[in-house]
């Protein structure tokens, strides 16, 4: 390899929210980005939730630095005070930003390992003066190698969602019932999904904004004349507890809170039954309809879909020969992992973050966005507009600008984590969590990436 390192484009891994805006911080830094998706377009997994309505609003999803990078094109930024669906961050802001972009971005290019050059991981000599070699198949099946003085992955965790049991591996008879189980919020405005669901008894497992988004839409649906006999049943690994909804009024993202308090209403007026305590081990088929069992042996009435929505993990297989320093639980940077625990973080708490705390013992390789946050549920958009300002600032050179890390955290209302507490009377007031951080702190979204229940129920 005889190409000096500097030379090479940085490469980023997903043309996702996080990717693009790591391109644009580095062109505006002057070093060349190489973005690779394995979808066929940009935003892929944007578009797949394309009908769920973000949580945040167009203020709080969109990059300044891709922002600037639009602004010669004549694109206008929508109103900041209203709120995008998945397909609008995709069609009015991702797509073109990938535009702007041009062959910088990759798309039909999935990356399916790196390395250092003529390096394993066991292999210390002249580790660190090597360039980083990422290997990528084209969609026709070719293979090609990529030469890049870093890489930051930003493939996010969307095809990874976690499985129903509740030891975190898959219930036992979960994969052959898959045909009656999905892992997403089902778009309930198509023909043929809201008949899947319509009139149907649904277990709806899951706590998080996810969940709230189904339950909601589904007592919709049960309201709607198409619907009557729809019946969702909620299963809740742990107890219900003040903080289960959410903050609700309390919320500084009003669309989050309002979320929150739409699932409470489906179950408040009979549109939903919930299940606490109920830690899934099977699912067993009973004619057409599926019984989840749980471990205590208990067993739900047989319903008719199952809709997973236990969060998300990262995959790291394609990393197998990079040095990572991962927390063992939440699989996020060893740096960053205390300062995002589930069990102590779910409002305004999560300390400014940047390059430092995304490093690894393997210099120059960076994971961003959702992917940084591993199993932790409350990663927001704008961070991870800020950890890839920082990072691009740190590899111009530019440590101060790198170190000047600012976030607001909007608060969610509730104290004592994110709720991932396993008894109904476990102490939601301690902790402290929702005092004010001495430093200015800004998130924006959980595993639905901002996601709001609004605009995917249908009429």
């Amino acid at each position: 390899m005889t190409t000096t390192t500097s030379d090479l484009p940085v490469v980023v891994i997903g043309a996702g929210p996080a990717g693009l805006a790591a391109a644009a911080h580095l062109v505006e830094r002057g070093i060349t980005p190489l973005v690779l998706e394995a979808g066929p377009t940009a935003a892929a997994a944007v578009r797949e939730w394309s009908h769920v309505r973000l949580f945040s609003t167009w203020g709080e999803v969109t990059d300044p630095a891709a922002e600037k990078l639009l602004a010669p094109t004549g694109w206008t930024k929508p109103d900041a005070a209203t709120y995008p669906s998945g397909g609008d961050w995709a069609d009015l802001y991702l797509q073109p930003l990938a535009d702007v972009l041009g062959a910088s971005v990759r798309t039909g290019a999935t990356v399916t390992g790196v390395s250092r050059t003529g390096r394993d991981r066991v292999v210390d000599a002249d580790r660190e003066n090597q360039p980083f070699v990422v290997h990528v198949t084209a969609a026709n099946g070719s293979e090609e190698r990529v030469f890049a003085r870093a890489v930051i992955d930003a493939s996010g965790t969307w095809a990874t969602p976690s499985p129903a049991g509740g030891s975190g591996l898959a219930a036992l008879g979960e994969k052959s019932a898959a045909d009656r189980i999905t892992y997403r919020v089902p778009d309930l405005k198509d023909p043929a999904v809201r008949a899947r669901y319509a009139g149907k008894r649904t277990a709806v497992i899951g706590t998080g904004a996810s969940a709230f988004t189904a339950l909601a839409c589904l007592a919709d649906l049960a309201k709607s004349g198409d619907g009557t006999g729809t019946k969702a049943v909620w299963v809740l690994r742990r107890g219900i507890s003040g903080a289960t909804f959410g903050g609700g009024t309390a919320d500084q993202l009003p669309a989050r809170g309002a979320l929150g308090l739409a699932a409470k209403a489906a179950v408040e007026e009979g549109h939903a039954d919930a299940v606490t305590g109920f830690r899934t081990e099977a699912i067993e088929r009973t004619g057409e309809q599926l019984v989840p069992v749980a471990e205590d042996g208990r067993r739900l009435d047989p319903v008719d879909e199952v809709i997973v929505l236990t969060g998300f993990r990262p995959d790291l297989s394609f990393l197998s020969e990079i040095r990572l320093g991962l927390d063992e639980r939440l699989q996020a940077p060893t740096a960053l992992a205390p300062l995002i625990d589930p069990n102590q973080h779910s409002c305004g708490t999560v300390y400014p973050h940047g390059h430092r705390e995304l490093a690894h013992p393997e210099q120059g390789i960076y994971l961003v966005g959702m992917k940084s946050y591993g199993r932790a549920p409350t990663f927001l958009a704008m961070t991870g507009y800020e950890q890839v300002r920082s990072i691009a600032a740190a590899l111009a050179g530019d440590l101060e600008a790198a170190d000047s890390v600012e976030l607001t955290l909007p608060d969610t209302g509730v104290c004592g984590g994110a709720g991932l507490f396993d008894a109904p009377e476990a102490d939601q007031s301690s902790g402290g969590c929702c005092t004010p951080a001495p430093q200015l702190i800004q998130l924006a979204a959980p595993v639905s990436a901002d996601v709001s229940a609004g605009g995917c129920c249908g009429s």
